[in-house]
């Protein structure tokens, strides 16, 4: 079956900035679907008509990404106001952030923690890889039908291109 609108495919890739450092692996196949929010507009229209076993290359621009680093951003904070143990790296739901933080800080935005201080810390509301050119080397496992419930919801349930808050120790590129 060839990729088209509306199936599911199957991806294995190698993800590198354009030094040609390794920022991802992904061995193990998952799931995305196409012509839902689970992969760049970019990705989805390089892999149209390829079959399993097909390999893609290609280079995504920061604009077909993951933004150009924004500034406006950035927010410093009042160490006091976050919890005991929080690290660099942790990552804070713009939605259920301290009271007290300022009141121009984005709520719908994941926030991680990018620098920590004595008296405050820095919170960065961009993407890890906001700013970066991406290669991706992808190789075609699998290709399917979508379910009506896959199309429903706009996704195979993957959600890999999302910023997600995480326990630390456990950040991922998601």
């Amino acid at each position: 079956m060839e990729i088209s609108e509306q199936c599911v495919v199957g991806l294995t890739w190698t993800m590198k900035d354009t030094l040609g450092d390794v920022l991802d692996v992904l061995d193990e196949p998952v799931e995305f679907l196409i012509g839902g929010d689970d992969l760049f507009d970019v990705i989805e229209a390089a892999l149209q008509g390829h079959e399993p076993g097909a390999r893609v290359q290609l280079q995504i621009e920061p604009e077909q990404g993951f933004g150009d680093f924004n500034d406006q951003l950035l927010f410093l904070e009042p160490r006091s106001l976050f919890p005991e143990g929080t690290e660099e790296g942790m990552t804070f739901d713009g939605s259920a952030l301290p009271k007290g933080v300022s009141g121009d800080i984005p709520k719908d935005t994941i926030y991680t923690v990018a620098e920590i201080y004595p008296e405050h810390l820095v919170l960065d509301g961009n993407h890890p890889l906001a700013g970066i050119a991406i290669r991706l080397d992808i190789t075609v496992r699998s290709v399917r039908e979508a379910t009506e419930e896959e199309v429903g919801r706009g996704t195979a349930g993957t959600g890999f291109f999302k910023v997600a808050p995480m326990a630390p120790g456990n950040q991922t590129l998601h």
